[in-house]
Protein backbone atom coordinates (compact mmCIF):
# COMPACT_ATOMS: atom_id res chain seq x y z
CA UNK A 1 0.00 0.00 0.00
CA UNK A 2 1.30 3.46 -0.87
CA UNK A 3 0.98 6.60 1.18
CA UNK A 4 -1.84 9.09 0.85
CA UNK A 5 -1.16 11.35 -2.14
CA UNK A 6 -1.18 15.13 -1.91
CA UNK A 7 -3.71 16.39 -4.47
CA UNK A 8 -2.73 19.02 -7.01
CA UNK A 9 -4.26 22.49 -7.13
CA UNK A 10 -5.95 21.49 -10.38
CA UNK A 11 -7.59 18.47 -8.73
CA UNK A 12 -8.86 20.67 -5.89
CA UNK A 13 -10.17 23.30 -8.31
CA UNK A 14 -11.93 20.76 -10.55
CA UNK A 15 -13.61 19.03 -7.60
CA UNK A 16 -14.82 22.32 -6.11
CA UNK A 17 -16.05 23.74 -9.42
CA UNK A 18 -17.97 20.54 -10.15
CA UNK A 19 -19.47 20.42 -6.67
CA UNK A 20 -20.27 24.10 -6.08
CA UNK A 21 -21.14 24.99 -9.67
CA UNK A 22 -19.04 28.17 -9.65
CA UNK A 23 -15.66 29.08 -11.04
CA UNK A 24 -12.74 28.83 -8.61
CA UNK A 25 -9.41 30.54 -9.15
CA UNK A 26 -6.43 29.04 -7.29
CA UNK A 27 -2.91 30.26 -6.78
CA UNK A 28 -0.34 27.97 -5.18
CA UNK A 29 2.18 29.18 -2.65
CA UNK A 30 -0.33 30.95 -0.46
CA UNK A 31 0.15 31.39 3.28
CA UNK A 32 -0.48 28.51 5.67
CA UNK A 33 -3.96 28.73 7.14
CA UNK A 34 -3.53 29.33 10.86
CA UNK A 35 -6.65 28.60 12.93
CA UNK A 36 -5.19 30.72 15.75
CA UNK A 37 -5.30 33.87 13.57
CA UNK A 38 -8.13 36.40 13.90
CA UNK A 39 -11.34 34.89 12.56
CA UNK A 40 -9.97 31.39 12.86
CA UNK A 41 -10.45 28.61 10.36
CA UNK A 42 -12.52 25.55 9.68
CA UNK A 43 -10.36 22.45 10.22
CA UNK A 44 -11.37 19.07 8.76
CA UNK A 45 -9.82 15.83 10.00
CA UNK A 46 -9.48 12.81 7.71
CA UNK A 47 -8.61 9.37 9.10
CA UNK A 48 -7.72 6.00 7.62
CA UNK A 49 -9.77 2.85 8.13
CA UNK A 50 -7.52 2.19 11.14
CA UNK A 51 -8.71 5.54 12.59
CA UNK A 52 -5.23 7.08 12.20
CA UNK A 53 -5.15 10.81 11.45
CA UNK A 54 -3.82 11.01 7.88
CA UNK A 55 -4.83 14.40 6.40
CA UNK A 56 -6.27 17.80 7.22
CA UNK A 57 -7.88 20.57 5.23
CA UNK A 58 -7.97 24.03 6.77
CA UNK A 59 -10.07 26.83 5.31
CA UNK A 60 -9.92 30.39 6.65
CA UNK A 61 -13.15 32.10 7.70
CA UNK A 62 -13.60 34.27 4.56
CA UNK A 63 -13.22 31.30 2.20
CA UNK A 64 -15.38 29.03 4.36
CA UNK A 65 -18.13 31.67 4.34
CA UNK A 66 -17.80 32.08 0.57
CA UNK A 67 -17.85 28.36 -0.22
CA UNK A 68 -20.66 27.67 2.26
CA UNK A 69 -22.76 30.45 0.74
CA UNK A 70 -21.95 29.72 -2.91
CA UNK A 71 -23.01 26.07 -2.85
CA UNK A 72 -26.45 26.99 -1.48
CA UNK A 73 -26.80 30.14 -3.61
CA UNK A 74 -27.08 32.24 -0.46
CA UNK A 75 -26.72 36.01 -0.99
CA UNK A 76 -23.05 37.10 -1.17
CA UNK A 77 -23.67 39.80 1.45
CA UNK A 78 -23.79 37.00 4.04
CA UNK A 79 -20.09 36.41 3.40
CA UNK A 80 -19.13 39.94 4.43
CA UNK A 81 -21.49 39.73 7.42
CA UNK A 82 -19.77 36.53 8.59
CA UNK A 83 -16.33 38.09 8.15
CA UNK A 84 -17.37 41.16 10.16
CA UNK A 85 -18.91 39.01 12.90
CA UNK A 86 -15.92 36.62 12.87
CA UNK A 87 -18.25 33.61 12.72
CA UNK A 88 -20.03 31.45 10.19
CA UNK A 89 -23.80 31.18 10.06
CA UNK A 90 -25.20 27.72 10.76
CA UNK A 91 -26.02 27.12 7.06
CA UNK A 92 -22.54 28.27 5.98
CA UNK A 93 -20.87 25.90 8.46
CA UNK A 94 -23.10 22.96 7.51
CA UNK A 95 -22.52 23.61 3.79
CA UNK A 96 -18.74 23.96 4.05
CA UNK A 97 -18.69 20.79 6.19
CA UNK A 98 -20.45 18.91 3.41
CA UNK A 99 -17.97 20.28 0.85
CA UNK A 100 -15.11 19.07 3.06
CA UNK A 101 -16.75 15.66 3.30
CA UNK A 102 -16.80 15.34 -0.48
CA UNK A 103 -13.18 16.55 -0.62
CA UNK A 104 -12.12 13.25 1.00
CA UNK A 105 -12.22 11.92 -2.57
CA UNK A 106 -9.04 13.92 -3.26
CA UNK A 107 -7.07 11.56 -1.02
CA UNK A 108 -8.54 8.23 -2.15
CA UNK A 109 -6.54 6.67 -4.97
CA UNK A 110 -5.88 3.05 -5.95
CA UNK A 111 -3.39 1.48 -3.58
CA UNK A 112 -3.53 4.33 -1.08
CA UNK A 113 -5.21 4.12 2.32
CA UNK A 114 -8.92 4.93 2.25
CA UNK A 115 -9.58 8.19 4.11
CA UNK A 116 -12.84 9.57 5.42
CA UNK A 117 -13.87 12.78 7.12
CA UNK A 118 -14.37 12.31 10.85
CA UNK A 119 -14.57 15.77 12.38
CA UNK A 120 -14.98 19.38 11.28
CA UNK A 121 -13.95 22.06 13.79
CA UNK A 122 -15.63 25.48 13.70
CA UNK A 123 -13.54 28.66 13.48
CA UNK A 124 -12.23 29.59 16.90
CA UNK A 125 -12.76 26.12 18.38
CA UNK A 126 -9.86 24.61 20.32
CA UNK A 127 -8.18 21.87 18.32
CA UNK A 128 -7.31 18.50 19.89
CA UNK A 129 -3.67 18.00 20.88
CA UNK A 130 -3.10 15.45 18.11
CA UNK A 131 -4.36 17.87 15.44
CA UNK A 132 -3.13 21.35 16.43
CA UNK A 133 0.61 20.85 15.73
CA UNK A 134 -0.03 19.61 12.19
CA UNK A 135 -1.94 22.60 10.83
CA UNK A 136 1.21 24.72 10.54
CA UNK A 137 3.77 21.91 10.26
CA UNK A 138 6.18 21.63 7.35
CA UNK A 139 4.86 18.37 5.96
CA UNK A 140 3.42 17.49 2.54
CA UNK A 141 1.02 20.37 2.03
CA UNK A 142 -0.68 22.51 -0.59
CA UNK A 143 -1.26 26.12 0.47
CA UNK A 144 -3.68 27.94 -1.82
CA UNK A 145 -5.11 31.40 -2.33
CA UNK A 146 -8.64 30.77 -3.57
CA UNK A 147 -11.27 33.01 -5.15
CA UNK A 148 -14.88 31.83 -5.48
CA UNK A 149 -16.54 33.69 -8.36
CA UNK A 150 -19.00 36.17 -6.88
CA UNK A 151 -18.33 35.12 -3.27
CA UNK A 152 -14.88 36.41 -2.38
CA UNK A 153 -11.51 34.97 -1.58
CA UNK A 154 -9.51 33.34 1.16
CA UNK A 155 -6.92 30.68 1.83
CA UNK A 156 -6.95 26.90 2.08
CA UNK A 157 -4.31 24.40 3.17
CA UNK A 158 -4.43 20.72 2.23
CA UNK A 159 -2.12 18.72 4.49
CA UNK A 160 -1.07 15.07 4.27
CA UNK A 161 0.57 13.60 7.36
Amino acid sequence: MTTTPLPSAQEVRELLEGLVGREFEMLTGGPMVNPAAEGGAVVAEYVSDEMKLAALITVDLPLAAGMGSAIALLPPRGVSESIEALELSIPQFENVSEILNVMAALFNHDGAPHLKLTKVHEPGAALPGDVAPWVTAYVARLDLEVTVAGYGEGTMSVIVL
